[in-house]
């Protein structure tokens, strides 16, 4: 008797969900997950980037246009900002406009303002403008990736 009680005991404790992450966990995960992506993308490390991203990733660019999964975007970045290796383009978060806003399913969004610099061999790095951007994270397998991209608003630095 006492190790059927043993056992229910262990059934009912497995069939507990995990801890679930509050908002504000969910928000640092979700800001750890989008540095990692910008340091990849600042490095041209596209095999670093490809996690990060959902598989049916949604980017829309105000100058662009859509791109659509995770393998034409990360193949986009690979042969449009990585392809020169004289030519670099470097993003940073203009500090104090990150905003998250958690969305209950396991999504969270991230939004704020970037800038972006130019290296060119030989030359000084320049600012060469800045955009906006909204971010749609979805929690996939334990891991936050970038499900829907919005970069827009994009225009001379202020």
């Amino acid at each position: 008797m006492a190790l059927a009680r043993y056992a229910f005991t262990l059934l009912a404790l497995a069939a507990l969900p995990a801890h679930a992450a509050t908002p504000a966990e969910e928000g640092e995960q979700i800001r750890s997950a989008d540095a990692q992506f910008w340091r990849a993308y600042n490095a041209c490390d596209t095999a670093a980037m490809d996690p990060l991203i959902s598989q049916d990733v949604e980017f829309y660019h105000d100058k662009g246009g859509l791109t659509l999964g995770r393998k034409a975007l990360v193949d986009s970045i690979r042969n449009n900002l990585c392809s020169n290796p004289d030519f670099h383009l470097r993003r940073e978060l203009v500090e104090g406009s990150l905003e998250f806003h958690h969305l209950n399913g396991g999504y969270g969004l991230l939004s704020g303002t970037h800038r972006f610099y130019v290296l060119e061999t030989g030359k000084p790095e320049r600012l060469d403008g800045q955009a906006r951007f909204t971010t749609l994270f979805k929690l996939k397998d334990g891991a936050w990736q970038m499900h829907r991209v919005l970069s827009y608003d994009h225009g001379p630095a202020q």
